[in-house]
C-alpha cells in the first residue's frame, strides 16, 4: 500500500494540472548548444501556460538572458560547481570530459530543489544518467530532452546496437552499419572517418562510464522521451525509438525560434548591402568547431574560386586567435577578397546574417538548429559537418529530405579539397536550372513552406502540452 502522503500529493497535483498550471524544471548540459534548445522549447511552453524554472551554472545566466533570449519572467537558479568548471567555452574539446563530472557533483544540491519547487515533470539531457532515478525517489517525472535529431539517436544510442557484438568491446567497423531494425527505408551509409569519431561515445570518463551508457541509461529509465522533431521529418526514425524504448516519444516539432528583434549591427548591414539577392554565401561552423589548418585553407580557396561574395567565421581556442588566424588563410588571400570577402572570428548575430536578403548560401556544420534558420531565412545549404550529430543532420537533410547538399570528403579521414567546397557551393548558388541543384532547392523550398507554417508548429507545443497535462 502507498503511503497517505504520495496519494495526497499525486491528488493535489492533479488538481493544479486540471486548472492548467502545470510545472516543469528545465536543467540541460553545460554546452551553449545544448542550452539553446532548452531555452526556445521554456519559451515555447511558457507562452501556453506552462511554469518553468530554469537550471544553469551562474556564470551562464547572462547569456542565456542576452543571447539567448530567455523568457525574462522564466526563473533561472544558478548551481554551484564544486570544481569550478561550468560550460564547454571554458574547456578545450579533449576536457570536455569533466564537465559531465562537474555534473554529476550538483546531485545534492539538484535534489535539494527539486524538493523545494516539487514540478511535475524535470526535463533534462543526455549526461544526467542519475537524474531520472533521483527524481522517481521524489515522485517527479523525469523527461529526456534529446536535442540530437532522431536520426542520430536511433542510429547509435539503442538497446540493439550491441545486438552482434557479443561480449566485446566495439569498434569503428561496427559503427559503419545500422544497428538491426533500423529502418529499411532510410539509405543511410557512414564513412570511416565518421564511425571513428562517434568512437567518442564509448570511451569512459565521469564516473568511470561511456558516453553510450549514460544515454542509454537516462532514456531506458525516464519516465518519457521528447525529441525536438516531427513525424513529417523523421517519422521511420521516432517509431524505430519508441519501439527499442517501449515508452511514448513526445514531440515538441523542430522549435522554429521567434524572429529576432534585434537589428543587425550596421557594419554588417552596410557591407551586406553593397550586393544583389541571394549572392552572398555565409560560412560558419558553431563555436565550438574549430578546423584546422589545412582545412581552413581548402575551405578560404574554395570559397574564392567561386567568385561569390562571403562571410568566412572562423574559431580558434581563446589563446591563439590572431596568430592561428595569419597562419591558417592562404598567402595572400586576405588582399585578393577584400572588395566580396570577409573573415570573421568571435560570435556574430547568425540569425540576423541570414535574414538579410543578400545572403544566399549558408556553409555550415549540419547542426540542427542552425540548419532550421538557414531555411526558415530562404538560404541554401552546404553542408560540412566536424563530429558527432552533425554527420547525421547532414545526412538527413541531404539524402531523406533533398534539401541541401553535402561537401564531398575522403573515405578514411574526412579531407576536403577545394574543388569540393566550389562544386557545392557553385551547385546550390548558379541558377541555371541544371540538376541536382534545381531539384534540391525545389524540395528546400517545401520544407521551408512546412517550417513557416505558424498553425502546424504551433500545434506542435499544443499537442505536447495537453500530452503532458493528461500523463500528469
Amino acid at each position: 500500500m502507498r503511503p497517505r502522503e504520495e496519494i495526497v500529493q499525486e491528488k493535489m497535483s492533479s488538481e493544479v494540472v486540471k486548472n492548467g498550471e502545470l510545472n516543469v524544471v528545465m536543467f540541460p548540459f553545460l554546452a551553449f548548444g545544448h542550452i539553446s534548445p532548452f531555452v526556445q522549447l521554456s519559451n515555447k511552453l511558457f507562452s501556453h501556460g506552462v511554469h518553468i524554472t530554469f537550471l544553469s551554472a551562474a556564470s551562464n545566466i547572462p547569456r542565456i538572458k542576452s543571447t539567448l533570449n530567455l523568457n525574462p519572467s522564466i526563473n533561472i537558479i544558478p548551481l554551484k560547481f564544486p570544481n569550478g568548471i561550468t560550460s564547454t567555452a571554458e574547456l578545450p574539446p579533449d576536457l570536455a570530459g569533466n564537465l559531465i563530472h562537474a555534473l554529476d557533483l550538483t546531485q545534492s544540491q539538484v535534489k535539494s530543489l527539486l524538493l523545494e519547487l516539487k514540478p511535475h515533470y524535470v526535463f533534462f539531457d543526455f549526461a544526467q544518467n542519475w537524474l531520472p532515478n533521483l527524481a522517481s525517489e521524489l515522485g517527479i517525472k523525469s523527461v529526456h530532452f534529446s536535442v540530437y535529431s532522431a536520426i542520430s539517436d536511433s542510429y547509435i544510442t539503442v538497446p540493439s546496437r550491441f545486438a552482434n557484438v557479443e561480449g566485446r568491446d566495439i569498434t569503428f567497423e561496427d559503427l559503419k552499419t545500422p544497428p538491426p531494425g533500423f529502418p529499411q527505408s532510410s539509405n543511410l551509409s557512414v564513412k570511416a572517418f565518421e564511425a571513428k569519431d562517434f568512437m567518442f561515445l564509448f570511451t569512459r570518463f565521469g564516473e568511470n562510464i561511456t558516453g553510450y551508457e549514460r544515454v542509454l541509461q537516462s532514456l531506458s529509465e525516464c519516465s518519457y522521451i521528447v525529441f525536438k522533431t516531427c513525424k513529417e521529418i523523421e517519422g521511420p526514425y521516432l517509431d524505430y525509438i519508441e519501439e527499442q524504448f517501449e515508452k511514448p516519444v513526445l514531440l515538441t516539432g523542430p522549435l522554429v525560434p521567434e524572429p529576432s528583434i534585434d537589428v543587425l549591427e550596421e557594419k554588417w548591414s552596410k557591407w551586406l548591402d553593397n550586393f544583389s539577392e541571394k549572392s552572398v554565401t555565409f560560412c560558419s561552423f558553431g563555436s565550438e568547431t574549430f578546423l584546422n589548418d589545412d582545412q581552413i585553407k581548402e575551405l578560404a580557396t574554395g570559397l574564392e574560386l567561386s567568385g561569390l561574395p562571403f562571410i568566412l567565421v572562423l574559431n580558434f581556442p581563446s589563446n591563439l586567435c590572431a596568430e592561428a588566424l595569419e597562419r591558417a588563410l592562404p598567402k595572400g588571400f586576405l588582399e585578393r577578397v577584400k572588395e566580396r570577402g570577409v573573415v570573421h572570428t568571435g560570435w556574430l548575430q547568425q540569425q540576423l546574417i541570414l535574414k538579410h536578403p543578400s545572403v544566399g548560401c549558408y556553409v555550415c556544420h549540419g547542426g540542427f538548429s542552425s540548419v532550421i534558420e538557414a531555411m526558415v531565412n530562404d538560404c541554401q545549404l552546404v553542408l560540412l559537418p566536424f563530429k558527432g550529430d552533425q554527420f547525421f543532420n547532414s545526412k538527413l537533410i541531404a539524402n531523406d529530405l533533398e534539401a541541401g547538399i553535402e561537401v564531398k570528403r575522403r573515405e578514411e579521414d574526412g579531407y576536403f579539397h577545394k574543388g569540393d567546397v566550389l562544386k557545392a557551393v557553385k551547385t546550390m548558388m548558379v541558377e541555371d536550372g541544371i540538376e541536382p541543384g534545381k531539384h534540391i532547392r525545389e524540395k528546400h523550398k517545401k520544407w521551408r513552406e512546412f517550417l513557416m507554417n505558424k498553425e502546424i508548429q504551433n500545434k506542435f507545443i499544443t499537442d505536447l502540452v495537453a500530452q503532458l497535462k493528461s500523463l500528469a
